[in-house]
């Protein structure tokens, strides 16, 4: 029997067209270009809603973006109810977010990023809590495999889900781009010469209120934050934690969402990264400051500390003082400083976007053998 191959991949790419593209969206389109760059003699042609501008999902050699009959919010609706318009000539589909076709007459394989939907729901709208568990049990059932970014989540989403598929463990890897990139961003926000840095989504799991709390102790009453991301749902405003605490605003500063360019600078520049998450599915900024030779402090959110390979700081989660404990310790060790970024660039080198595309054709091409 002549073995069928994922000569033709379609791609969803639509996570990096979103308003708020998130760490999701940095995956899908890093995970495009790695795909795209192993592809050899095999297609990748990708697919997102209709977009007046798709210059967000371009990826250089591959096929697209191929723009569906439908915007985001319409394909949203239509696909979630299993309803056209789905890719066509592809052999197997990935979904890199719980957006899938599920009407598309080929093996789907899909990507489900975390548990939060279950572990955490109260940090989610209402309406994102129905809409991610519906269709995280979906793709349970129904798809070839599911590819989850580290064994805390696949753990954490068997005891809620009962799946029907493969589910493979496949993490991610700091954007070649941002290893490049040049030194400059730090003096765009004018920063001071020592500063800590979080880099995240502004919403309630990200953990920023327990970090401003913290750099409200005495201990921590110098250290200036810088933090790095976009305002996503929930409210969450900075500058207001900010004023609720005996801090001077000054000491705070907020870029929103930055070039490459910018966040590596500010990254390197920085004397800690500091992710004080109630949950993560993976948390690619730890390997992103591993990487670019930055200490971390994170917190014991399973997935975190499963990625740091125990070459960051782990502090209980909504733990204010425990944070402002290792911060200030960190802060006035610099020899300390130094080990954990030894630590760390032995863990973040074995993250790369080759392993990890490789992981993924390895799939594709499993899925179309059990269709």
């Amino acid at each position: 029997m002549h073995q069928r191959t994922a000569a033709r991949l379609g791609l969803v790419v639509e996570q990096a067209l979103a308003p708020v593209p998130g760490g999701t969206g940095r995956y899908t389109i890093e995970l495009a270009r790695a795909l795209t760059a192993s592809r050899g003699r095999r297609t990748v042609r990708t697919y997102c809603a209709f977009h007046r501008s798709t210059s967000q999902a371009l990826v250089t050699g591959a096929d697209g973006p191929r723009r569906l009959p439908l915007g985001r919010r319409a394909l949203v609706a239509a696909w979630e109810r299993g309803l056209p318009p789905v890719p066509h000539a592809v052999d197997v589909i990935h979904a890199p977010t719980l957006l899938v076709p599920w009407r598309a007459r080929v093996p789907k394989v899909v990507t489900i990023h975390d548990a939060v939907p279950w572990s955490h729901p109260e940090t989610l709208t209402a309406r994102g809590v129905r809409w991610h568990r519906a269709q995280a049990e979906r793709a349970a059932r129904e798809a070839a495999a599911v590819i989850v970014p580290s064994h805390a989540v696949r753990e954490e989403l068997a005891s809620v889900l009962d799946f029907q598929c493969p589910v493979e463990v496949i993490g991610s890897a700091a954007a070649p781009s941002l290893v490049s990139a040049d030194a400059i961003g730090e003096e765009l926000w004018n920063l001071p010469e020592r500063y800590i840095v979080a880099v995240s989504t502004v919403e309630p799991r990200k953990g920023l209120d327990i970090l401003i709390r913290a750099l409200a102790a005495t201990e921590c009453r110098d250290i200036p934050l810088v933090v790095v991301g976009q305002a996503g749902w929930g409210g969450v405003d900075v500058a207001e934690l900010v004023r609720r605490e005996p801090i001077d605003p000054a000491r705070v500063i907020t870029t929103g969402r930055v070039g490459d360019n910018q966040l590596a600078s500010i990254i390197r520049g920085a004397e800690m990264l500091v992710m004080p998450s109630r949950s993560e599915g993976f948390g690619l900024p730890v390997i992103e400051a591993m990487t670019l030779g930055t200490a971390v402090v994170h917190s014991d959110a399973p997935a975190l500390v499963e990625i740091a390979g125990g070459a960051g700081t782990s502090v209980p989660r909504d733990d204010a003082a425990a944070l402002a404990a290792a911060i200030s310790r960190l802060w006035a060790r610099p020899r300390e400083i130094d080990e954990l970024v030894q630590r760390g660039k032995v863990v973040a080198a074995r993250h790369t976007w080759s392993a990890v595309a490789k992981a993924h054709w390895s799939v594709y091409e499993g899925a179309l053998e059990t269709a």
